[in-house]
């Protein structure tokens, strides 16, 4: 695992937008994945979304277009975009990141990231 550092958590209204920022450096290989998962209390952790080192984003059925993952791997830092939020978004976000020597095809899942710890996290909080 990649060491990750997400930043960018606060509050929101309802139906707001909030951009979250995490900086993974490290990367030695070009299979590299990175991806974001929230954590609720008393909820299970819920993986987001994941970007592979050539841009290709998968995301959770639930959030998709409404959460949007991208990069600027020349500054090593990855966006989650956060819209149309809603008070059940209400959690601590992570971002994890991964790599292998392997080149590897599909194989940045968020299946792949949830075996990951990720980062200390940054705090969402919607307010409705």
């Amino acid at each position: 695992e990649v060491p990750a550092v997400e930043s960018g958590g606060g509050s929101v209204q309802f139906g707001g937008s909030l951009r979250l920022s995490c900086a993974a450096s490290g990367f030695t290989y070009r299979s590299r994945c990175v991806g974001w998962f929230r954590q609720a209390p008393g909820k299970p952790r819920e993986e987001i979304a994941t970007i592979d080192g050539r841009g290709v984003t998968r995301y959770s059925d639930s959030l998709k277009g409404r959460f949007f993952l991208s990069g600027d791997t020349a500054k090593s830092l990855w966006f989650l975009q956060l819209n149309s939020v809603i008070p059940e978004d209400t959690a601590t976000y992570y971002c994890a990141a991964t790599q292998t020597p392997l080149v590897m095809a599909n194989w940045c899942t968020l299946s792949l990231i949830s075996g990951l710890r990720g980062g200390q996290g940054t705090q969402v909080t919607v307010s409705s």
